[in-house]
């Protein structure tokens, strides 16, 4: 085995290092029977592959058409790195598909609009008046969305509203006060700054006072941003009086009232037509830009985990065999400071020798601080307790710790690059305010009690492989 790592035997030295190669030699370098079933057992490939990405947000964002071409230069460039770093990989086809859409998108004329709302609110009848009304000189297309509010399968809420990023102003229906499940569709749609425009339909069918009150309460709700109408009014009976004394009755169809609704709606496509393409541009670069980095993270997760596996047994060999906290912390921060560098390596961070030594420290020092190293070590003697012949091994906790610590370091490093954003060039610094809360919510996040036995228990079977083995008392 060729172990460039200069950090590594300069910490621990030359001597010490070579006795663990010989030691530990098959465990350190196969990643097969501990390899991915440690790492699946305390959680870690699940963790880094589950754990929530929210990704860009929109209402972060100056919208214009220079953004968007940022934006899609941005994505361009997480695409070319994923095809580099995994030119097989089965979602590259269709990330370029969708890439090459993107500029065509922006230059489009057509405005799309999407109609939603719950079910008999009229949506229907509203697309097909408006398609009879000149509105802008560009062109309209409208699309009637599924009921919003009970809908399952390619029906349901979820389904709908990813539908609708695909819009670029949204005429949302209501027919009365709204519901909390209207309002938190609307709260999201503003979150995700779609341009919605809230129609209160079937106003014909309240009366005068009422109506007043109901619109009332939705500007107040909405900021203004309302407008009412009666599509489709019921019919009124009208009756005629004669001159011989007859009465005539019969049912009348009233027009369609929709005035405030075009006028409204005219203004906006006149004054933010380009900017409502923008935007909806926009919302599809960042879903892509996000989804192909995903793919890459995920790769590059693939990669960073054997390294980490490698540094945390390595660290926990060496506090297992100098239980000294001294020589504890030093033989954990040179091999974090490897670490450092090996997974900058990765993630196309350009980090050398003396930054890779500062940010090892200094993640060691916020694990004193923040007391993790204590909160740690508590936790993994509580659980060897529960064996006597592992607990009074010499150094058992103490590398099972160092391990433990050395895998939390690890993790942290890899959320923290996976945050980044793909620089056009290598060489992005380490922003340690944000690595110092990144470590904290790693180690909350892996403080779960069943994590931390089966890290113990793969620990001891590295440490002690003819051990028995830990049986926790629930």
């Amino acid at each position: 085995m060729k172990l460039h790592k200069p950090i590594l035997v300069g910490g621990l030295g030359l001597s010490f290092s070579l006795w663990m190669l010989d030691t530990w030699h098959d465990s350190i370098v196969q990643v097969g029977e501990f390899g991915l079933l440690s790492a699946l057992a305390v959680g870690g490939v699940f963790w880094l592959l589950q754990k929530n990405r929210p990704g860009e947000q929109l209402n972060d964002i100056v919208v214009d058409r220079a953004s968007v071409e940022r934006g899609i230069s941005q994505t361009e460039v997480i695409i070319n790195q994923l095809a580099q770093e995994a030119a097989n990989h089965p979602a590259l086809e269709s990330l370029r598909e969708q890439f090459v859409k993107l500029p065509l998108e922006l230059d489009r004329r057509e405005i799309q609009v999407a109609v939603t709302g719950g079910k008999s609110v009229g949506k229907s009848t509203v697309i097909q008046i408006l398609k009879n009304v000149e509105l802008s000189t560009t062109s309209l297309q409208y699309t009637e969305t599924a009921p919003l509010f009970g809908g399952v399968g390619k029906n349901s809420d979820a389904v709908t509203l990813s539908e609708l990023q695909k819009s670029d102003f949204v005429l949302f229906l209501t027919n009365g006060d709204l519901t909390d499940s209207e309002f938190q569709v609307l709260q999201k749609l503003k979150a995700a700054k779609h341009s919605t425009l809230l129609v209160f339909n079937k106003q014909d069918q309240y009366q005068v006072d009422e109506r007043a009150t109901v619109l009332q309460s939705l500007k107040q709700r909405m900021q203004g941003n309302v407008v009412a109408t009666a599509a489709s009014p019921l019919p009124v009976k009208v009756r005629k009086y004669e001159t011989d004394g007859s009465v005539q009755e019969w049912m009348e169809q009233p027009a369609a009232d929709i005035q405030q609704l075009t006028q409204q709606f005219g203004e906006v496509l006149a004054q933010q037509g380009q900017q409502l393409v923008c935007t909806t541009t926009m919302r599809k670069v960042l879903l892509l830009k996000a989804e192909a980095k995903d793919c890459l993270n995920r790769v590059r997760c693939d990669r960073s985990t054997p390294i980490i596996e490698q540094n945390q047994w390595i660290a926990a060999a060496a506090a297992f065999a100098n239980p000294i906290p001294a020589l504890d912390i030093l033989a954990t921060a040179a091999i974090n400071a490897q670490m450092v560098m090996d997974l900058g390596n990765i993630y196309q961070q350009k980090i050398f020798l003396e930054q890779g030594q500062q940010v090892a420290e200094t993640m060691g020092s916020l694990m004193l601080k923040l007391g993790l190293v204590e909160l740690s070590t508590r936790a993994v003697t509580a659980i060897l307790k529960t064996n006597a012949v592992t607990f009074v091994a010499g150094g058992m906790v103490e590398g099972v710790s160092a391990a433990y610590l050395t895998r939390v370091a690890g993790l942290s490093l890899v959320e923290y690059f996976e945050q980044q954003e793909i620089a056009l060039e290598t060489g992005n610094g380490l922003n340690l305010e944000k690595l110092h809360h990144v470590l904290q919510k790693v180690f909350q996040q892996n403080q779960k009690l069943a994590v931390l036995e089966a890290f113990v228990k793969q620990g001891v079977k590295r440490l002690l492989p003819e051990a028995k083995p830990v049986e926790v008392v629930g």
